[in-house]
């Protein structure tokens, strides 16, 4: 047994390093490379704004129901896999479009079953159980791969595709390195460590437990802590998604025209705001196992709302500031999402926390995708972007208060009880 008190051989942390890589190449490739192609579709396909940023908010409407109905069914092992192939078969579908929106809209869709399936909630459930006491450190390895992967997709793969042959070809190797996700987690990852005869955190006996039943929804949506934290994440999410999905477009409102340049200027953004958010993420996600997790959230959703004005002053004759802004916003929306499912562990207890987070990342999904396309219809309307990115600070800053309202301590994990009170015992 090592000074942690686990199992020699203890497999949740395999589980950790092969969440990593499918974590990054289910959401941090497709994801967060998409904003890059949507000054090609203008051009291409001579698409607006609003017509083009559409298509996550349509699709999440239409799918709505995926989450709350499948996720705390199924094993999320197997959920993975098929949500891989579906965001791979959108993303080969992508690089055929001929401008059509239809079509463009039903791969949308397509690829938003794929994101529900194979993205937050499937690594998030199998976090949850192979780890109570270092379940933050084990969080924030995980979302690690998003970072890495989604820093990397537009300087190390979508741009130099696009450059050597076409946007076609970028989104189509997308789909192709999405599929890799399939034989990872089937040969390395499972559901929970019984399957393997394990223990959460492996320790080296099953805590003494006879845990709670998974609260209903109609229980979870009678707690005033279950909106709060809806409604915060919502408005923090919804702000975070605006600037993924506008930053390009920001810049090239802000100066940058030449298709290289931009191209370039939004990269390096990119880069630094992924690579960015995995200090933010093992920060935060040490500081979430040792303190307040509603304070540590506080202040990460404070920092995403005050990094947001520093947008404005990324131009061409200033491009240094886009380091500053990517890195500190890098670092707040990196603890951001991660902070969403240990606060729900928090406040609900982990037997609730599939069906908490089957309703809570919908509507965070509303917000990250509904804000991008009023922000587009904003911009249309006034020219620029300066009365939205302004109403989207505002929202961003609204979250961090509803977060600040949430009580200080829910029903503390189960497990933990039992162990806290044999270690209190023990020492006595």
């Amino acid at each position: 047994m090592n000074a942690a008190g686990s199992q020699k051989g203890f497999y949740g942390w395999w589980i950790s390093v092969a969440a990593f890589f499918t974590f990054g190449l289910a959401v941090g490739i497709p994801y967060y490379g998409m904003g890059f192609y949507y000054d090609y579709y203008q051009k291409a396909f001579g698409w607006t704004r609003p017509e083009m940023t559409l298509g996550f908010p349509l699709a999440v409407v239409l799918t709505l129901w995926v989450g709350p109905v499948i996720m705390h069914r199924y094993s999320p092992r197997i959920l993975m896999m098929i949500g891989a192939a579906l965001t791979a078969l959108a993303f080969i579908g992508f690089s055929q479009m001929t401008g059509s929106l239809t079509f463009y809209y039903g791969m949308w869709t397509l690829y938003t079953v794929g994101y529900i399936l194979s993205g937050p909630i499937a690594h998030q459930i199998i976090i949850s159980q192979w780890f109570k006491r270092f379940r933050g450190k084990a969080m924030a390895a995980t979302y690690l791969g998003v970072g890495v992967f989604g820093g990397s997709v537009v300087e190390y793969f979508a741009g130099p595709i696009t450059r050597a042959t076409n946007f076609q070809n970028a989104l189509f190797w997308t789909g192709i390195a999405v599929l890799l996700v399939i034989p990872i987690a089937f040969l390395v990852l499972k559901d929970k460590p019984s399957d393997i005869g394990q223990t959460p955190d492996g320790l080296p006996v099953p805590p003494a437990e006879v845990p709670p039943p998974s609260r209903t929804v109609k229980e979870l949506m009678s707690r005033p802590s279950f909106w709060l934290l809806m409604v915060g994440s919502l408005c923090s999410i919804g702000a975070i998604g605006s600037i993924n999905f506008h930053m390009k477009l920001v810049f090239k409102d802000q100066g940058f025209t030449d298709q290289l340049a931009l191209d370039a200027v939004f990269g390096t953004a990119l880069k630094y705001i992924l690579y960015s958010s995995i200090g933010g993420r093992i920060v935060m996600g040490y500081l979430a196992d040792k303190y307040s997790k509603k304070y540590v959230m506080v202040a990460t959703y404070f920092l995403v709302a005050a990094t947001i004005p520093l947008l404005f002053l990324v131009r061409p004759e200033s491009p240094e500031y886009v380091y500053i802004f990517a890195i500190l916003f890098g670092f707040g929306m990196g603890a951001d999402y991660m902070l969403i499912p240990l606060m729900a562990a928090e406040q609900f207890g982990v037997n609730s926390l599939a069906r908490a987070m089957a309703i809570i990342l919908p509507a965070d999904t509303i917000g990250q995708t509904w804000f991008p396309y009023l922000v587009a219809h904003i911009r249309e309307g006034s020219g620029n972007y300066g009365t939205a990115l302004n109403i989207v600070f505002a929202m961003a800053a609204l979250g961090a208060a509803a977060v600040f309202m949430l009580p200080s301590h829910g029903p503390k994990d189960e497990a933990l009880l039992v162990q806290d009170s044999g270690s209190t015992k023990a020492g006595r």
